[in-house]
């Protein structure tokens, strides 16, 4: 019914940058919020930033002032910004949407596939 495809992740060396995509698709009707989370080897999956219908503001205390989250609602698409990026950053990085599906007064949670990122010299 949704979709949602990440795009942007690659090798970076520490203090490098990447922007990350996720494009949503399918039978959406509008979208609520969007944002993004990273999962490294071992791990938890961490919130990381989400954009909410009062803005793009908002991010774990580990990435502020190095990540910034932007929205394209004309597009249904979110990205992530990623500034001086440490080998800590190193994860695979999923997108998020609150949806309601077209024709539909029903709202579910989407995951993209997830894209990896990796931060090492």
């Amino acid at each position: 019914q949704v979709q949602l495809v990440e795009s942007g992740g690659g090798l970076v060396q520490p203090g490098g940058h990447l922007r990350l995509s996720c494009a949503g698709s399918g039978r959406i009707g509008s979208i609520n919020t969007m944002g993004w989370y990273r999962q490294a080897p071992g791990k938890q999956r961490e919130w990381v930033a989400s954009c909410t219908s009062g803005g793009c503001t908002t991010y774990v205390d580990s990435v502020k002032g190095r990540f910034t989250i932007s929205r394209d609602s004309d597009k249904n698409t979110v990205y992530l910004q990623m500034n001086s990026l440490k080998p800590e950053d190193t994860a695979v990085y999923y997108c998020h949407a609150d949806i309601r599906l077209r024709f539909s007064n029903l709202r579910g949670d989407y995951w993209g596939q997830g894209t990896q990122v990796t931060v090492s010299s």
